[in-house]
């Protein structure tokens, strides 16, 4: 079938929105119709090359549609059913089998490497290949073949155009807090970078009860959104001229917590140095291959403190979004205050107002 699509060509330039051809979907796929598709900033990074899915690309992972066909073997879900999109994984390695899907062995291949594993593309052009199956889904397209391990079933009642972002940004913040520090009521968290990932882990850090919750950004009218959010104190970096002491003076020693989303090297050194003694922190900031950061080991040991590289959030989809989607619904987990809808032609436009801050969360809306 025919379907409209946004591509990106050629690096660091913007998508551009054409008829393309879809392929049947393979015996495990479902063909999703998209209502909605969140703007990630891993979409801008793969779009300027700094992970190599090779270009053209369909790019989009926080996909949110109607199921309108499926493959021979799937029994998940069925025609008409309402789903959220999130990360592709195998479901059958070892990482998989222990409930840790986001460490798959095949992640990088089965949602960067823009082909299947026979190395077909759902997608073409003119009789040529264009990247397919992003994070198993390629959401910037009004159909698309999806791999059936990134679909996650809700209700249909459930606000699609609201919750697409839930598959990939929302949850990184929200389950780098929820399931990888699992912060105990009254502790403190100290929370580098207010974008839409920093929120999602401020307003996580505020369902799981810690009574400091610390908002680190260069940009005012972020960190006066933080405390509108629930942050109980918030540090300028950029007009502060030691953002560790400030933190040391809170929380009386350091943070028990640290959330760090900037991917800034700079900013990785003082997540380490601003932990208190036996504190944890988590890395969620995605930074070009190659990026190197400072890690003073003989200042560090003493201290006992533990560093964890995330990916996803530690979430497993099919239970983990579905649990936001309640706590949503109850008005516990309100990211919907961080996004703003834009129709799919303007999908450019919620990029470059993403990348300017003007916009924490676009959603583009089919």
């Amino acid at each position: 079938m025919k379907t409209t699509a946004a591509v990106a060509f050629a690096k660091e330039q913007p998508l551009e929105i054409v008829e393309i051809d879809l392929d049947e979907p393979r015996a495990t796929e479902v063909r999703i119709r998209m209502v909605a598709s969140g703007v990630c900033h891993t979409d801008a990074i793969v779009r300027d090359q700094w992970y190599p899915t090779p270009l053209p690309a369909v790019l989009g992972h926080e996909g949110a549609g109607v199921v309108d066909a499926i493959g021979s073997s799937v029994t998940k879900v069925a025609v008409g059913d309402h789903v959220l999109l999130s990360f592709d994984h195998c479901g059958e390695c070892a990482n998989c089998a222990a409930g840790l899907p986001s460490y798959c062995t095949n992640f990088f291949g089965a949602n960067f490497g823009g082909r299947r594993a026979d190395g077909s593309s759902g997608f073409s052009l003119g009789g040529e290949q264009i990247s397919s199956h992003f994070f198993g889904q390629s959401s910037f397209a009004e159909y698309a073949n999806v791999s059936v391990n990134s679909v996650v079933k809700v209700s249909k009642t459930a606000p699609l155009e609201a919750l697409a972002p839930l598959g990939c940004g929302i949850q990184t913040g929200a389950g780098a807090v929820l399931n990888s520090l699992n912060p105990a009521a009254g502790s403190s968290i100290v929370i580098f970078g207010a974008g839409a990932v920093g929120l999602s882990g401020l307003l996580a850090a505020v369902i799981a009860n810690c009574t400091t919750i610390i908002a680190v950004d260069v940009h005012e009218s972020r960190l006066t959104f933080a405390r509108e959010l629930g942050a109980t104190h918030t540090i300028n970096a950029a007009a502060t001229a030691d953002v560790v002491k400030e933190i040391q003076k809170i929380t009386d020693g350091g943070a028990q917590y640290a959330l760090e989303t900037t991917g800034v090297p700079a900013v990785f050194t003082n997540m380490t140095k601003a932990l208190a003694v036996r504190g944890h922190a988590v890395v969620v900031g995605a930074a070009a291959l190659g990026t190197n950061a400072n890690f003073d080991i003989g200042s560090l040991l003493p201290m006992g403190i533990t560093v964890t590289m995330v990916v996803e959030g530690d979430s497993v989809p099919s239970q983990f979004v579905p649990q936001l989607v309640d706590l949503y619904e109850r008005g516990l987990f309100p990211f919907d205050k961080l996004t703003k809808q834009y129709a799919f032609a303007d999908i450019n436009q919620a990029f470059d107002d993403s990348a300017a801050g003007i916009t924490l969360k676009p959603i583009v809306i089919f």
